[in-house]
């Protein structure tokens, strides 16, 4: 069997795109490759919370992978200790790994041996110092300038936090029937659509069913 080349996609939200990231990975003209999706915050890397991902990594140690096409180093880790032990596995494994936004990969298999081993070494050490700091500030930044309650999260103005979706009655009267007949706030939200204020079709978010859930619970 032929290995295959894989593009990863990994967004922070269930609310964002990933169509941006897939046009950028694919001016690096990757062939016959498979996409994996998935939407969750890179803050949660040592969550090992990612399906599709470590569906990925069981691929790659099972020598099924050729290449892997991010659109961001930091779309595989932020954690600078995992970023570089995945680093090690692909190598071990003799899987490239391609960045839209981190060409240099491309630029150092130019590099003779032995310096091309060591300028890789350096840089994805760099890289992943630099995205491990920026999550880091980013993180702070946020605990910083929010307040969680019961009632909600709410911003350093107290402005409640949160996406404001067009959510009618009749979209309410869906949410509660889905979940009477038993259906998870997960399912839910898969099968429950609204439209945002730019008239886009969208998926109601987990938090906007569990909220819907909440507030009209009887009893």
């Amino acid at each position: 069997m032929d290995k295959i080349n894989i593009i990863y996609l990994r967004t922070s939200t269930e609310e964002q795109n990933p169509e941006s990231q897939l046009k950028g990975v694919k001016e690096l003209s990757p062939t016959n490759y498979i996409t994996y999706i998935e939407q969750q915050s890179a803050w949660k890397d040592h969550l090992k919370q990612r399906p599709k991902f470590q569906e990925i990594i069981k691929l790659i140690r099972n020598n099924k992978v050729k290449a892997l096409y991010v659109w961001d180093l930091d779309r595989i880790y932020r954690n600078r200790k995992l970023l570089v032990e995945f680093f090690e596995l692909c190598h071990a494994l003799n899987v490239d790994i391609f960045s839209y936004r981190q060409k240099w990969l491309n630029q150092i298999s130019t590099i003779p041996n032995p310096w091309n081993e060591i300028f890789r070494e350096l840089l994805i050490q760099i890289f992943g110092w630099i995205a491990e700091e920026e999550s880091n500030k980013l993180s702070q930044r946020i605990r910083k300038a929010i307040k969680i309650t019961d009632k909600g999260t709410f911003s350093y103005k107290n402005n409640k936090w949160g996406r404001k979706a067009n959510v009618s009655k009749k979209i309410i009267e869906k949410v509660l029937e889905l979940r009477d007949k038993g259906m998870s706030i997960r399912d839910i939200a898969k099968d429950v659509k609204y439209w945002d204020n730019n008239r886009n079709e969208k998926n109601l978010s987990k938090s906007a069913v569990h909220k819907i859930v909440v507030e009209n619970r009887h009893g």
